[in-house]
């Protein structure tokens, strides 16, 4: 009975995540397929002559949007860790008057809906000269990132032994010091979580991108395969094909980084 019941959670489990990523699999199948076959009654489920066709349309088409889109993930990464880092070091072990409702607040900025701030950002880069420029795209994401990034630093930092600061503190470093070269190596982890968010908010974001960089020469793969359904409605296999390439950097970060991803959530879980 006992083997009988593994082997029925097995196999619904396996039933399950073949549902799930069919999409996906689907999605790479029409990327393959031939123009002429796309409208094929009842479709092919394995495209038996492929066509790469679509891949030679992404890189001489999607290439400037996706470099744009790798500036501002790693440009948003960057920002965000050196803003949040410090800041979930000094709530965790500096212990600042007030740390509770700072806390509360970047709790409450997550559940503000994007939309609204777009429409602030978009007055504010308009008179700071930024809109439609990739740097303005960085600052917007960040501020998703960063309560984040607070939170799971604050996290994991609290779990960090007094006794091994204390240390620091007596061989002479200063608060910055011990950040520095102790609680931030030791912090690889959640580093590796924050980053790892932070780099798929900015390189999936739709919203900001389309309110705060319509009509700059630098837009990111969101606005790339938005523009190319637009004016490709008929070239599904290249539409198909921006999206699996598209996809490829998340699905590399997410499969050499998860875990560490494991590890980062659920630091500040436990305590001793």
């Amino acid at each position: 009975m006992r083997k009988l019941r593994a082997g029925t959670t097995t196999l619904i489990g396996v039933v399950l995540t073949a549902v799930m990523l069919f999409p996906l699999y689907w999605m790479v199948n029409v990327s393959l397929t031939q123009p002429t076959m796309l409208r094929k009654d009842p479709p092919s489920l394995f495209p038996f002559d492929p066509t790469f066709d679509g891949y030679r349309a992404v890189l001489s088409q999607q290439g400037p949007y996706l470099l744009t889109s790798l500036i501002v993930g790693l440009g948003t990464v960057a920002l965000t860790v050196a803003l949040s880092a410090p800041a979930g070091y000094a709530l965790a072990k500096l212990r600042p008057r007030g740390g509770g409702t700072v806390s509360f607040i970047f709790l409450i900025a997550q559940m503000i809906p994007t939309i609204i701030m777009a429409m602030g950002f978009y007055l504010i880069f308009n008179s700071w000269g930024i809109l439609d420029t990739p740097w303005g795209l960085i600052l917007a994401d960040s501020t998703l990132a960063v309560p984040f990034g607070v939170l799971i630093f604050t996290a994991f930092m609290s779990g960090i032994p007094g006794e091994l600061l204390a240390a620091a503190h007596v061989d002479g470093a200063g608060p910055w010091r011990t950040f520095r070269s102790i609680v931030m190596p030791i912090s690889r982890n959640s580093v590796v979580t924050v980053a790892l968010f932070t780099f798929l908010w900015a390189w999936s974001d739709f919203m900001y991108a389309s309110t705060l960089d319509r009509g700059g020469s630098l837009q990111p793969i969101t606005m790339g395969i938005y523009r190319y359904i637009g004016n490709n409605t008929q070239d599904w296999n290249a539409i198909m094909a921006t999206a699996v390439v598209a996809s490829i950097p998340a699905t590399f970060l997410l499969v050499i980084a998860q875990r560490y991803v494991a590890a980062g959530v659920t630091a500040g879980a436990l305590k001793d």
